[in-house]
């Protein structure tokens, strides 16, 4: 006969179970009262939180599960349509929930309950959660909004942008300058510590000597010493349709810290079907962003017309076009002018995304036309990004830079 051995974690004690219970009211609403029980203290608050957002009339599906099916009068009410009322509940969520949540909850208040206007008053501004995704809905509302919400609109995006700089800035330009410094090479290394021993090792395999089991180094390779001039130019071109908001944000902060390595002449273009060079305005990222104007159509032609005309140095620039690739403008004349520019030795990266949230629906026959020009087209994260723009002025293939990164991603 077989026993099956009892083991302590198989029955919940009572305080598990009650706990257990309390979580699931909280998910369910008011319609589970009867089967988990009711809500004390600062649960009742948090449970009007929740139910301010995903139990509103008319509205039974959403994050809350099952909290529309059965609702009580305090459930129905919502947000309503008061600026006051919103920036209290921000404030109450912040107090309730940890920021990942509150980040979450943001986002679906926005798309649930129409809060673009409200964003426009300055004490909603105040109580938000700031974030990558909040900095883009700010973004899109910018020409729209009255100068005071507008001012406090700047402080919020300010504040994301400094934690993003704090985030990503150094190892960006320590990646990207350790590139440059590594391409640079020369037969005629001054130092012993300039030689590059590999490539040395394997150029001079023919003069391998079995007798002393040793390569005699006729030709070295070396680093070349730091070039204090413009090594490579680099040109953004960012796609700023309603999808690209997330990429705008992390491209305008990317941009200015390029801006920032002086071994590099970066410039930065942002379109939809016009074209606005916002190369003065790197200095200061936050410009940058408030330079952008969200939404509208798309015309990549137009803007790879543009960024032909600033590169002077086709066998020394780097151009990165951010995009869905979802072309209003001349598709033929689109794949025609990258065919160009790879020829005349542009390095060319197209990325769909620079976000964390992966691949967005994109034009899958223009990514294709890219890739038999031998460009591929995929999504790249900010942190990751980095050590793509590395591959990219080092002349590396970039198909196996993102082949090896996929790679690297499913082993995890």
């Amino acid at each position: 006969m077989n026993e099956q051995t009892a083991h302590p974690g198989d029955t919940p004690s009572p305080g598990e179970e009650t706990e257990r219970l309390r979580r699931w009211r909280l998910v369910l609403g008011g319609a589970a009262e009867s089967a988990c029980g009711g809500l004390a203290g600062g649960d009742t608050g948090m449970d009007a939180a929740l139910a301010a957002l995903y139990n509103r009339d008319g509205e039974g599906e959403g994050g809350g599960g099952d909290r529309g099916a059965q609702r009580s009068d305090r459930r129905s009410g919502g947000l309503g349509g008061s600026a006051p009322a919103v920036a209290d509940w921000l404030g109450d969520i912040r107090g309730y929930f940890p920021s990942s949540v509150v980040r979450v909850m943001q986002t679906d208040a926005v798309e649930r309950l129409g809060l673009q206007r409200m964003l426009m008053e300055p004490e909603m501004m105040e109580a938000v959660e700031p974030d990558v995704h909040l900095v883009g809905t700010l973004l899109s509302l910018s020409q729209v909004m009255p100068e005071a919400a507008r001012e406090s609109a700047r402080a919020v995006v300010r504040s994301v942008v400094e934690d993003l700089e704090r985030r990503l800035a150094q190892h960006t330009r320590s990646v990207v300058q350790g590139a440059l410094d590594r391409s640079a090479r020369t037969h005629r290394p001054r130092r012993v510590s300039d030689i590059d021993w590999d490539r040395t090792i394997r150029r001079n395999l023919a003069h391998y000597l079995p007798e002393y089991r040793t390569v005699v180094p006729q030709n070295l390779v070396g680093y070349a010493r730091r070039s204090r001039g413009v090594q490579r130019d680099v040109v953004l071109a960012v796609d700023q349709s309603g999808s690209m908001a997330e990429s705008v944000v992390y491209s305008g902060v990317f941009g200015a810290v390029l801006a920032s390595i002086r071994a590099l002449k970066t410039s930065m273009v942002v379109f939809d079907t016009s074209v606005v060079d916002l190369t003065d305005r790197l200095g200061d990222p936050v410009e940058v962003l408030f330079g952008t104007r969200l939404g509208g159509g798309t015309d990549i032609n137009r803007a790879l017309a543009y960024c032909q005309g600033l590169i002077a140095r086709p066998q020394d620039s780097v151009l990165v076009l951010i995009s869905d690739l979802y072309e209003g403008g001349v598709r033929e004349e689109m794949v025609r002018r990258v065919a160009s520019m790879t020829a005349a030795g542009v390095q060319v990266v197209v990325l769909l995304a620079l976000s964390d949230e992966g691949a967005p629906s994109y034009s899958r026959e223009n990514a294709a036309a890219l890739a038999a020009l031998g460009v591929p087209a995929f999504a790249c994260t900010p942190d990751r990004f980095p050590d793509l723009m590395a591959a990219a002025v080092q002349g590396r293939s970039l198909k196996a830079w993102a082949e090896q990164e996929e790679g690297a991603s499913d082993a995890v």
